[in-house]
């Protein structure tokens, strides 16, 4: 008669162990709450009962022992130790106490129990609210890490460098505890060893350790591991000491322990321990194939009261395995799996997604898409074959479906730092977390708030009686045809101004691709920094040019015409130049002069470019009409967002004057503005086109391409609706006449 083994959990990573039982003619009764988990199939019988549900699970293990015997609970994968070990209690099965399962569950718990036994932890406190981990941060070292104190898989883990980025982290570590308590601790500098061990009659072998790759930082993912490490001697034998000692303090006498290991500067600590076996395909593939040993085999007889046999490896391969990552969106098509499989050396090839999907962005382990496991002699060839294999993955996604701005703005929120950029619900500068350098404004940010201020004090007048219209928010500018009157303005000094939440070539290359793909067209800067046009130009030779270029106003005129002619020849659809930025702080702290230039300097270097030309900060019609004097092609009326001099008047205010007063040339603004609604007004006041620079940047630094196309995408339909509804079907047709200037009691004095 066949044995009844429980199985606890139903999900791919425990299909193996599945299998593994069923080949060693056990009857298999697989518990899960989804009834049609991928293991749910493979099992001999099901019960369908979450795996958190402690006394649910044994509820339903004492109704199976009236009809059958059980001769064995396990998991392996998956955090199900305190459902094994209540279910093995209630059955007199082999297993560990339910307080040792507990302490190998709940991180808090753990800690307290290996820093109880010596064994090496991080400083930490447990913590239930925001307030109780600033306090909690008072008593730490930085950086810090915060995490639920029960998940697995990385899930809210993120690491914490200042005070200011606390309540970002905390927000976004607390959507994934799901009792509440957190754990903040002291972040452990070093790599990373995954160690898998079988405890039997309280002797502990550690069977396989690997060295995990962990990147993408505020987050920790494992993009891969290798099997064995190779790390030195020395190390693995100290790794293999702690993980040993670690499972005695948490009582796991009998079944598996999985470990990660840090190797600091202070030694080696434990990052966690469970009472089971590793996810991530290492007990279930890479160390089997490295060792020639079934760990799962050697764990199921464990289970049920068995010697595990042999554990001495038979053979000596390198297996290692690799993640297939995505952009966010929905997956859209998903190729290269029959070309990978057919790679001498790959044995398995796993894509955990499918089409249709809707791809996160990739904060923990389990928002991957597939998995790549290599075996070769060596290292260097497994990594070899692996880079072959994932060089065929290819998958497609529509970044901008389903996207959810609260989330972009909490990923800019905590890379920007709260001293940054606090994002706030409304970006007009009263609550700015910084001045310049960084995203506010300068001064008292006077200017920065009126420019919303200009733009609040206009209405708009709507049109329902006349003939139905369908609003084109098409233009032509520069020679090219683009769809909607929104763009993004230039942006520069990632990390003097965005504290590094994006390094500079990203910033402008997520700018220009977006604005392309969504019809529109993206301005960038060459920045203060001398280098940055180096950086900010190889992003533009990749969109072969297609993007606006702003060069800040260098005394170096020679200079000056050689960085426009250069954009010129990649293809640049306009060049210009910020006249405003003469004593920009950025450049003052660069110890970069900035010179103003009469119409006659500005006119000599217009005629040594031979794209259309653009003059940027304009704040006056005398200004404009200089501009048109010198042959320029566009001017922008901007006070660049308030960062150059307070006390200037939002962009609103001078716009209709500036646009009356100069024809025959493209007449842009930014400033302020913060939906379709504000395009429209602006181009009701005169203008032709807008930039967009804030919002632009938070969506960049929180959701990259997908972020910015749909910023652009909501402009764009506010702006239809709002055409719509006043009845103007082209661009052209929007005047001032479609607005209501509310009368302030400033505007009644004057």
């Amino acid at each position: 008669m066949k044995r009844n083994l429980i199985i606890i959990g139903g999900g791919l990573l425990q299909i193996p162990l599945i299998e593994t039982a069923k080949s060693m003619g056990l009857h298999t009764i697989v518990f899960d709450m989804s009834k049609e988990a991928a293991g749910m199939k493979a099992a001999d019988e099901i019960v369908v009962m979450s795996t958190k549900d402690t006394e649910g699970c044994v509820r339903e293990a004492k109704k199976l022992k009236l009809l059958k015997d059980i001769h064995g609970v396990i998991t392996a994968g998956t955090d199900a130790s305190k459902a094994v070990s209540a279910i093995a209690a209630a059955l007199d099965l082999p297993g560990i106490r339910y307080a040792d399962a507990e302490a190998a569950t709940n991180k808090v718990l753990m800690r307290k129990r290996l820093r109880s036994h010596n064994v090496p932890v991080p400083n930490f406190f447990s913590v239930w609210s925001l307030k109780e981990a600033r306090d909690a941060m008072d008593e730490l070292e930085f950086p810090l890490v915060l995490k639920p104190a029960e998940n697995m898989g990385a899930r809210g883990v993120i690491k914490i460098e200042s005070r200011e980025e606390i309540q970002a982290a905390y927000k976004h570590s607390r959507r994934y505890s799901p009792t509440g308590e957190m754990i903040l601790e002291e972040y452990m500098e070093g790599p990373e060893l995954s160690v898998d061990a079988l405890a039997y009659h309280n002797n502990i072998t550690i069977t396989g350790i690997a060295d995990r790759i962990i990147t993408r930082e505020p987050y920790f993912i494992e993009i891969g591991h290798n099997m064995p490490s190779a790390m030195s001697e020395e190390i693995l034998k100290e790794t293999e000491r702690v993980m040993k000692l670690g499972m005695q303090a948490l009582g796991i006498h009998t079944g598996a322990g999985k470990g990660d290991i840090k190797i600091t500067k202070k030694g080696i600590m434990v990052g966690e321990i469970a009472a089971r076996l590793s996810g991530g395909f290492m007990s279930s593939h890479t160390f089997p194939y490295h060792s020639g040993i079934s760990l799962h085999a050697a764990a199921i007889r464990i289970a049920l009261g068995d010697d595990p046999g042999s554990l001495i490896p038979e053979t000596n391969l390198v297996a290692i395995e690799r993640g297939l990552l995505s952009r966010p969106g929905k997956i859209l098509s998903m190729n290269g799996r029959e070309k990978m499989e057919a790679i001498p050396g790959v044995r398995n090839v796993f894509f955990t997604k499918q089409v249709g999907d809707i791809m996160p962005e990739i904060t923990s382990n389990i928002d991957k898409c597939g998995h790549v496991i290599v075996v070769a002699e060596t290292l260097a060839e497994a990594e070899q074959i692996a880079d072959k294999a994932l060089s065929h993955f290819y998958i497609v996604t529509d970044e901008s479906f389903s996207i959810d701005w609260k989330i972009v703005e909490e990923r800019a929120r905590l890379r920007f730092g709260d001293r940054i950029c606090h994002v706030c619900k409304s970006c007009d500068g009263t609550n700015c977390a910084s001045g310049v350098p960084g995203m506010g404004g300068t001064g008292n940010m006077l200017t920065f708030q009126d420019n919303a201020k200009a733009l609040a004090e206009y209405t708009i007048l709507p049109r329902y009686i006349r003939e139905h219209v369908r609003a084109d928010t098409s233009l032509e500018i520069f020679g090219r045809k683009i769809e909607m009157p929104v763009m993004t303005a230039p942006m520069t000094g990632a990390v003097t101004n965005l504290n590094g939440a994006i390094g500079e070539y990203e910033l402008a290359k997520i700018l220009l691709q977006s604005c392309r793909e969504s019809g529109s067209l993206a301005w960038i800067g060459d920045g203060a920094s001398p280098e940055k046009w180096d950086i900010v130009k190889k992003a533009l030779k990749e969109v072969d040019g297609f993007g606006v270029v702003i060069f800040k106003p260098r005394a170096d005129t020679s200079e000056l015409i050689r960085r426009m002619q250069e954009a010129c020849d990649m293809g640049a659809v306009a060049v210009g130049m910020d006249i405003d930025a003469i004593s920009f702080k950025t450049m003052e702290l660069r110890n970069i002069p900035g010179l103003a230039r009469d119409s006659s300097a500005i006119s000599y270097i217009r005629d040594q470019i031979k794209a259309p030309f653009v003059l940027k900060g304009i704040m006056s019609v005398s200004d404009a009409k200089e501009a048109v004097k010198s042959g320029v092609d566009a001017i922008v009326v901007s006070n660049h967002g308030g960062r150059v001099l307070d006390q200037l008047p939002g962009t609103a205010r001078v716009l209709p004057e500036i646009a009356a007063s100069v024809d025959k040339v493209h007449v842009l603004v930014d400033g302020g503005i913060r939906s379709g609604q504000d395009v429209f007004k602006m181009l009701a006041l005169g203008a032709t086109s807008v930039l967009i620079g804030r919002p632009s940047a938070i969506a960049a630094v929180g959701g990259e391409n997908a972020g910015v196309k749909y910023i652009l995408k909501r402009y764009e339909d506010e702006l239809v609706k709002t055409m719509n509804l006043c009845g103007t079907s082209r661009l052209q047709e929007i005047t001032g006449d479609y607005l209501f200037r509310i009368e302030t009691e400033k505007n009644k004095t004057s």
